[in-house]
């Protein structure tokens, strides 16, 4: 069960996942407008972001006193996973560590990942386990689909808006060069919405470290919104390449090393540390909707 991709539907949606790291490729509605941005300026779609989110200080990782390399965002998007169960309406993939991935993070893994369609939209989980019986597993997991913007015929970039929730006044981290800064960046949400514009994003992406919320929606004023929640996932990041037509709405558990953080992996912030035998889940949907 090696096929490069499996596409599946269920009449409203007909969605395209790669076994090449596990990335949603499409989503399309029944009218077969696409709603996932199909590549360009940024080459992805939608990639699975472990054991990091983000960057580490010099791509520098110190495991039990040995040096390795981890490149911004881990290697899982770059990695082949294996096909567990492919369906009509959905598809489930794995991936386990091997001698290329202890090569570079020396932990046991289990990634799976699990694609479903019904009447909600479509649904992701992200399930991580430490199949290890010693050691701890420190990572960790982000999500980064790219949706296409605008997606609706006939507006403009500038008529898009995101509604959060909850309002969400808190200050944002702040990036240089990939890593969290010190001091904060001010809200650009005000009440509970953000307008968009490609200006937002002219210091890399905004990142809400403790959001209030736990779903999004993304539009214009005229037609059906774009509706995103998530579970599982503290963090958040909103993230476009200025010029180009796609927004990231990126649910994460973990954020990029803080500029002078050189300590041991395993102290660094934001990482999931998940003792011998133990599980974790996570996941996010979308949908078109009111």
């Amino acid at each position: 069960m090696t096929s490069e991709s499996h596409s599946f539907s269920n009449g409203r949606y007909t969605a395209r996942v790669a076994a090449l790291g596990a990335e949603l490729c499409s989503l399309c509605d029944e009218t077969g407008r696409e709603l996932i941005w199909s590549g360009g300026a940024w080459p992805r779609h939608s990639p699975v972001l472990f054991p990091i989110v983000g960057r580490l200080l010099d791509n520098h990782a110190l495991i039990d006193g040995l040096d390795y390399t981890l490149t911004q965002h881990g290697f899982a998007r770059d990695r082949v996973f294996r096909w567990v169960e492919r369906t009509p309406t959905g598809c489930v993939l794995v991936l386990e560590d091997d001698p290329t991935s202890r090569a570079l993070f020396p932990f046991a893994f289990r990634l799976t990942l699990s694609y479903s369609l019904d009447d909600e939209g479509l649904h992701l989980r992200y399930d991580l386990a430490n199949p290890d019986s010693l050691s701890v597993l420190h990572a960790s997991l982000g999500a980064h689909p790219a949706f296409v913007w605008p997606f609706q015929p006939d507006t403009q970039k500038t008529d898009y808006v995101i509604d959060f929730e909850a309002p969400e006044p808190e200050s944002l981290a702040v990036l240089s060069e990939g890593l969290i800064a010190e001091g904060e960046r001010p809200s650009p949400v005000s009440g509970t919405r953000i307008q968009l514009d490609d200006n937002l994003f002219e210091n890399d992406a905004l990142i809400f470290m403790n959001p209030a919320s736990r779903s999004l929606r993304f539009h214009a004023d005229k037609g059906e919104a774009l509706v995103f929640s998530w579970h599982g996932f503290e963090q958040l990041g909103l993230w476009m390449k200025p010029g180009s037509d796609f927004l990231c709405i990126e649910p994460w558990q973990g954020y990029a090393s803080p500029v002078d953080f050189d300590g041991p992996f395993e102290q660094k912030p934001g990482l999931l540390h998940l003792q011998p035998g133990a599980q974790w889940c996570a996941g996010w949907s979308v949908r078109l909707g009111d």
